[in-house]
């Protein structure tokens, strides 16, 4: 698996980097078809704030963690993923797809905006969309951790975006033709 570190005002000694690197190799004892691995740590006004982003094949599970040292931020960032992760198997698991080469991956590509004309747009992320059930799509905004999620409708065929309303609820945003 390949571990990719981003350092934002800080530096990561290499006692932590390879603490890191050892606790997040781990994760494929969960799922063995983890490509690669993020981990951002951030230091900002005395807190640390650090991400962990895998890729399972193509599937994104993302977590975030806040805390006074990072290796404490890192460790419940990693518990986080590794619930996610867990998650995500018995998804798979229940729903007899582990095997069945359903390839349902998308990916994020960052970019930065560079038009001045609209200052209230400072990232655009490029999705690949490819067919999926209702149920999918609210698995894969879970996994992600983000309150939306922009997907093709399989029964549809349109864009659909499911978002979170409430603690158990969600809501379905369709075109109108």
């Amino acid at each position: 698996m390949d571990i990719r570190f981003v350092q934002r005002g800080i530096e990561i000694d290499d006692k932590l980097r390879d603490y890191m690197e050892k606790k997040i190799s781990r994760l494929e004892k969960f799922f063995r078809k983890i490509l690669n691995c993020q981990i951002v740590v951030t230091h900002h006004k005395g807190s640390f704030n650090v991400e962990t982003t895998a890729n399972a094949n193509g599937v994104i599970l993302r977590a975030e963690e806040d805390a006074t040292e990072p290796r404490k931020a890192f460790d419940q960032s990693l518990k986080n993923l590794e619930r996610r992760i867990k998650k995500y198997n018995s998804y798979l698991k229940d729903r007899a797809q582990l095997g069945a080469g359903e390839d349902f991956s998308f990916s994020l590509e960052e970019t930065a905006e560079a038009d001045t004309a609209a200052p209230a747009i400072d990232k655009v992320k490029k999705v690949e969309i490819h067919p999926m059930e209702t149920a999918e799509a609210i698995m894969q905004m879970e996994l992600i951790g983000h309150s939306f999620f922009m997907f093709q409708n399989a029964d549809t065929g349109d864009i659909n975006v499911i978002y979170k309303r409430g603690e158990d609820s969600y809501g379905l945003l369709e075109p109108v033709r």
